[in-house]
């Protein structure tokens, strides 16, 4: 298969900052031994964007009006990365790069993922990157008024990645009984008694659960090969020059 490229076309000469998001969150760092690290699906949730970095420490507020001048923004240097251009508490950060995307391919774009942050939420969008010839705003909302939140230099304010438009719009959901398909009933109950096994020898001091601490049968991953195969993280490709 041939290479696919997404072009980043920065606008007006200015600076911009678009990096592979990392594995490590702050808050995960700070769960007891590191726990939260052994949920696979939310460790390559981290991964699978490229984030955009904000180049500008700066406060904002919102008072509750629906108006552009209920939300105030104080910024520590001249740099301007966010405005207030929609009103009704969203925060608007202007990306100066013209995004672009091979054929049939749109942009999820969204928040930096499994970044909580307080009194404020990030907007998603899915945009049509391959004939765009505009540039587009990450918006954030105050979910409470009267409060402040700080955006600090170089902190993730918006991420995306690639998805083949149209190809939700292909997938039929259907509900079926598990018993319809005997291998997977049967593995599915082997493993919910394992489950439960394991979790009530975990309670036991100084059982081989409580010295194995997890199962670890989701990073491990299916007996059998997977094509693509399964992956305990992820190898995005940084910007090149």
């Amino acid at each position: 298969m041939s290479e696919l490229f997404i072009d980043f076309f920065v606008t007006d000469g200015s600076e911009v900052s678009i990096q592979p998001a990392p594995l490590e969150r702050a808050w995960m760092e700070e769960t007891s031994e590191r726990f939260a690290y052994r949920c696979l699906p939310l460790t390559i949730a981290n991964q699978h964007c490229w984030e955009v970095l904000n180049p500008a420490v700066f406060s904002a507020s919102w008072d509750g009006g629906p108006g552009l001048d209920a939300v105030q923004i104080i910024y520590g240097d001249e740099k301007r990365p966010a405005i207030s251009h929609f009103g009704h508490g969203i925060l608007t950060f202007t990306l100066p790069v013209l995004i672009r995307t091979p054929p049939g391919f749109d942009l999820w774009v969204m928040g930096p993922p499994n970044r909580p942050k307080a009194d404020i939420q990030p907007l998603n969008g899915v945009v049509e990157t391959d004939w765009a010839i505009a540039t587009f705003t990450m918006n954030w909302r105050f979910t409470r008024a009267h409060t402040t939140v700080f955006f600090e230099k170089g902190e993730p304010i918006c991420a995306f990645f690639p998805i083949r438009r149209g190809e939700i719009e292909t997938f039929q959901p259907r509900r079926r009984s598990l018993e319809e398909e005997p291998e997977l009933a049967s593995a599915h109950r082997a493993w919910a008694q394992s489950r439960r096994a394991f979790n009530a020898e975990l309670k036991m001091p100084r059982s081989e659960a409580a010295a194995r601490k997890w199962q670890r049968d989701y990073h491990r991953g299916p007996a059998e090969k997977l094509t693509p195969p399964h992956r305990t993280k992820l190898g995005l490709k940084k910007t090149r020059p």
